[in-house]
């Protein structure tokens, strides 16, 4: 890899220098509490309701930088004040997590989200390491043990498909548990823990990554595992199924289990080949696996979480293995996710163009994109490439003691 230092600093200072200073400066509400998600191209508030995923993903990411890259008294304050809003606000008293609220925190959308769930388990569980209250670890857990009662229902009574007609199990939420259980290991029994894990990674693996789609990840089946023919059931996600494989390559580690790894990779590469537009460059949002014409009608777009979530998968494959595929490909989504994502004037990315990689929205947060696929991309990004470094000195370094 050529250029390594400069690689890595570019995505250490882009996170420290511009992407966080962007939701830290911008984004608390330093009269209500929590934070502000819509933000224009300059950080200007342009709607003030607050959607509880993306509140629990900002307490998680300054939490989580307050445990990992510095003990700066500014992250834990910010991380702070949004739990704080959360653990007032965001239940119903049940820790049932609503969608949505005011500015104020009155409720605006009922809890049928398994979404707010996750990153409020999230949230907590790393707030609960930065801060060792244990008010927020029991949050965490509790929230956990919602969500696993509800993984055969996930919306519960709010869900409005009939059962007598089409009933699907979809994707997100084993895919998210991969990631879930890690995040939360320090709360949870061993031996628990390790049946969630090994329970994901079946869904996720041998479920889903289906038999008959040749190692694609399909977003939804019939609850018996096979394949529906139907608009959600021929729906693809490459960005979904790539993100999944770096959870899975990092369960892998955890577990010590090599060949999971291998399969992720090979997932990765079959997936971002399939889902690669040929024409203009980028990943596709949507495809259908029959190549049916997608319902979703934003499906050729190229989005700013699809492409950073790819460059960690590829980097990771390429740190732990050494996979030249891996390499070749990341330098290529490298290049097209910083030519058209980041924004040469302003701090923070764009996160939806065309299909020609043009900007079709110049906000830098919204109902959708807030405080956490870039900068976690980043950080991730970061990290990995220290680890790189790392086993290339220490590489250099045998190579020159055998050569004495």
């Amino acid at each position: 890899m050529n250029n390594l230092n400069a690689l890595l600093a570019q995505y250490r200072n882009e996170l420290l220098d511009n992407v966080v200073p962007f939701w830290l400066n911008f984004s608390q509400d330093k009269e209500h509490g929590g934070y502000f998600s819509c933000l224009d191209r300059k950080g200007n508030v342009f709607d003030t309701d607050k959607f509880i995923w993306l509140q629990g993903r900002e307490v998680w990411l300054f939490a989580m930088l307050y445990n990992k890259v510095e003990k700066r008294q500014e992250w834990l304050d910010c991380a702070i004040q949004g739990a704080e809003f959360l653990k007032k606000y965001g239940h119903d008293g049940e820790y049932n997590w609503y969608f949505s609220l005011t500015r104020e925190g009155k409720p605006l959308i009922e809890p049928y989200n398994i979404f707010s769930y996750t990153f409020a388990t999230m949230a907590f569980g790393q707030l609960s390491l930065a801060t060792g209250n244990s008010e927020y670890a029991e949050i965490a857990k509790k929230t956990f043990e919602i969500i696993l009662s509800k993984q055969d229902n996930p919306k519960g009574k709010w869900n409005k498909v009939s059962p007598e007609g089409r009933s699907l199990k979809g994707f997100s939420l084993p895919m998210i548990l991969c990631n879930l259980a890690l995040e939360i290991e320090h709360l949870l029994d061993e031996d628990f823990l390790l049946q969630v894990m090994n329970k994901c990674i079946h869904e996720v693996m041998e479920v889903f990554r289906h038999p008959e789609m040749g190692g694609l990840i399909v977003e939804n089946l019939n609850l018996d595992g096979s394949l529906s023919d139907s608009f959600d059931g021929r729906l693809m996600n490459p960005g979904h199924a790539i993100e999944a494989m770096w959870f899975i390559m990092d369960l892998g580690v955890r577990l010590q289990r090599p060949e999971l790894i291998d399969k992720a990779i090979e997932t990765t590469l079959k997936t971002l080949e399939y889902g690669w537009d040929k024409k203009y460059g980028g990943i596709f949002y949507f495809l259908d696996r029959k190549g049916f014409p997608p319902q979703q009608l934003e499906w050729d777009q190229k989005l700013w979480w699809v492409h950073i979530e790819t460059l960690i998968s590829l980097l990771k494959g390429y740190q732990l293995t050494g996979s030249k595929e891996c390499l070749d490909w990341f330098e290529k989504v490298h290049k097209y996710t910083w030519d058209h994502f980041k924004d040469p004037d302003f701090p923070e990315w764009w996160g939806y163009l065309n299909r020609r990689g043009e900007v079709l929205l110049d906000l830098k947060g919204g109902k959708w994109k807030g405080c956490f696929h870039v900068p976690r991309g980043l950080y991730q990004c970061w990290t990995i490439l220290e680890k790189i470094e790392k086993q290339t000195n220490l590489n250099t370094k045998v190579t020159e003691t055998l050569a004495k």
